[in-house]
């Protein structure tokens, strides 16, 4: 039986297109619900009960259902309970950073059946698809997994990404922008590449901080300054996907040279960038500073996590430095809070790590600059699972993408 693949290139008859599309309403049903009753399940997708049962039994035969026991009884039969089968359905979740990348490997229930892997790389190497794949293919050997009960390879990466059609136009050789095309061709699954910030903001949105919310900003604060969006439940990509590019809007007039090309962007006074530039420029000055004692004379092994933790031991230099980041990011947000009115900002990257010490000027900034009947509404948090959440949005969108029945 064929499940889970595009319909498209499928020869099925009339019923059995019906069928088809029947188990990936229940597949979607049950990842969304995690365990439901036969009963619930006839309901939801239009069909008797009988015929529900008989769905779900070709599913169970296909190792995809699994039963669940009986569930409470209202006065009748209890009934039969139905879940997806751990292991049957597996994704591979891929995310970029501006040097290296995480690959995870994630069933059904978005839980990781093995350890992630780092990769060495980055959007402009030629061999970016090669190394994803042979990272994959080793965490499928070392951890016994069989490669046939994975359906579906996921990506999300810096730049300006048309998701439909998988191209990442920030990639400097034309050559290789055909991202998705070239996955298709080296994984033979489903695949679906977007934006690293739009990735945060869904797996936020789906399992973070941003859940319950349906107008949500989610800030990805690292090498750049990603912006992801939550617009009346769903997320924003914009008319050519190139939505939430905070990072480049001009900020300072005549202001340093931006990676993009251009001058004074937002990311050239708050991306990490700054804060290690400002850091190694104050020690080499000796700059009176927990991290001149520490980085005097190997100012190149300083990482932003030391900034981070001088911070939280209390130097003063560490702290004005992310105090300036902070209010900039902060008078950047108020322009965007005004614009859209959300009810939530999740602040997540390295330099979320800062915590209050970030925060405060944030909403310093916005007090300052925002209505204050706009604002007032708007609660400002940091993230709790960054570092993961762009991982889990990309297991999410491929469950869905793999569920989904679009093409009925």
């Amino acid at each position: 039986m064929i499940l889970i693949e595009n319909i498209n290139k499928v020869e099925l008859s009339g019923n059995e297109r019906k069928n088809y599309l029947r188990k990936k309403k229940i597949l979607n049903l049950l990842y969304q619900r995690e365990t439901l009753s036969a009963t619930t399940i006839s309901h939801k997708i239009g069909v008797s009960l009988p015929t529900a049962i008989t769905l779900l039994k070709e599913l169970a035969s296909n190792n995809l259902v699994e039963s669940r026991g009986q569930g409470k009884s209202k006065g009748g039969r209890k009934p039969m309970l139905f879940g997806l089968k751990n292991d049957a359905i597996l994704v591979v979740a891929c995310e970029l950073g501006r040097f290296k990348g995480k690959i995870g490997i994630y069933d059904s229930h978005n839980q990781l059946v093995a350890p992630i892997e780092i990769v060495e790389t980055n959007i402009d190497e030629n061999e970016l698809v090669e190394k994803l794949y042979q990272a994959t293919k080793k965490v499928i050997k070392e951890n016994n997994i069989d490669p046939e009960r994975i359906y579906g390879v996921g990506l999300a990466m810096p730049g300006l990404i048309d998701e439909y059609s998988g191209v990442n136009y920030t990639i400097k050789n034309e050559a290789f922008r055909n991202i998705k095309e070239r996955m298709q061709e080296k994984f033979d699954r489903l695949v679906f590449v977007n934006n690293d910030a739009r990735m945060q903001a869904y797996g936020e949105f789906i399992f973070g901080e941003a859940v319950g919310h349906k107008n949500a900003l989610i800030i990805n604060w690292n090498w750049g300054l990603g912006l992801g969006m939550i617009i009346d439940g769903k997320l924003y990509n914009g008319a050519t996907g190139f939505a939430g590019e905070l990072s480049h809007i001009k900020f300072v007039d005549e202001g340093d040279l931006c990676i993009c090309g251009k001058r004074g962007c937002l990311e050239t006074v708050t991306s990490v960038y700054v804060l290690l530039a400002k850091a190694k420029e104050a020690i080499r000055e000796g700059r009176i500073s927990q991290l001149t004692q520490k980085f005097k004379g190997r100012e190149d092994e300083l990482r932003t996590e030391d900034i981070i933790n001088a911070v939280k031991q209390g130097d003063e230099f560490s702290i004005s430095l992310i105090n300036t980041v902070g209010l900039a990011l902060g008078k950047a947000l108020s322009n965007t809070i005004q614009l859209l009115n959300p009810d939530m900002i999740v602040i997540g990257g390295v330099v979320s790590e800062a915590n209050q010490y970030v925060l405060t000027p944030i909403q310093q900034a916005v007090n300052q600059y925002c209505l204050e009947q706009i604002s007032g509404n708007t609660k400002i948090v940091i993230s709790k699972t960054w570092k993961q959440s762009g991982l889990l949005g990309v297991t999410a969108m491929l469950f869905q993408k793999l569920f989904s029945h679009m093409n009925k």
